[in-house]
């Protein structure tokens, strides 16, 4: 491979967005093997089953491990990087103002897209509508007898948050909202009411996407 095209090489020339996937990639494991070079592999690895570099993150190091030209040196290397990648997408500063719906999708993207399973958090917001903390309130499909009004509010009620914002995935990362999804939310605003704790939002994350139920005039 003549030099300039050499990933490493582009990328000092060109700088780091320069690079396709496979070119980041083939930095990370450095060398291919005798029947193709390292970008050669890399390609291999992102288009394996046709699944693309979405589903990288989800391959085990068992399942890296047995393509070959890939041990577990390697393996390893590809999982760290991907795993670096996530905390800092989902790095959260110590106070992160809300001002839209973008933001909690911003702020929790990286941490729920991927999710295998419905998860139902609840955020918990200051008078300033900075967060004050998150929690799980279920995992599993979403239905009402899960997401029960007692353990959306009691964390509220303790941290002394006036208001939350409801948010769960969608592992097919569909963002259209279910019926049942409709009835939690109606069911949970008219509970923050009679305690005084507003609920301002419902976010749905999929896959690079998000719905707001306030944007979408729902609430």
């Amino acid at each position: 491979m003549a030099l300039e095209e050499r990933p490493r090489e582009k990328m000092l020339v060109h700088g780091v967005k320069s690079l396709s996937n496979a070119e980041l990639l083939a930095i990370i494991i450095r060398t291919g093997t005798k029947q193709k070079n390292a970008i050669e592999l890399a390609n291999y690895i992102i288009n394996k089953d046709l699944q693309g570099i979405r589903y990288l993150q989800e391959m085990t190091l068992e399942e890296l491990c047995k393509i070959q030209g890939i041990g577990l040196s390697k393996s390893a290397q590809i999982k760290a990087a991907l795993e670096l990648g996530i905390r800092v997408a989902s790095y959260k500063p110590i106070k992160y103002r809300v001002k839209n719906p973008w933001d909690i999708y911003k702020y929790y993207m990286e941490s729920l897209r991927y999710q295998k399973r419905e998860v139902f958090k609840v955020v918990l917001l200051n008078t300033k509508n900075e967060i004050i903390s998150d929690i799980d309130v279920s995992v599993g499909t979403l239905n009402s007898s899960l997401v029960h009004p007692r353990e959306v509010f009691r964390e509220a009620i303790k941290r002394s948050s006036n208001k939350i914002i409801l948010m769960h995935n969608h592992p097919s990362g569909s963002i259209e909202p279910s019926k049942e999804d409709k009835d939690v939310t109606q069911r949970l605003i008219k509970c923050g009411e009679l305690i005084g704790i507003e609920v301002i939002d419902h976010i749905i994350i999929g896959d690079g996407l998000y719905f707001s139920f306030k944007e979408n005039m729902i609430i």
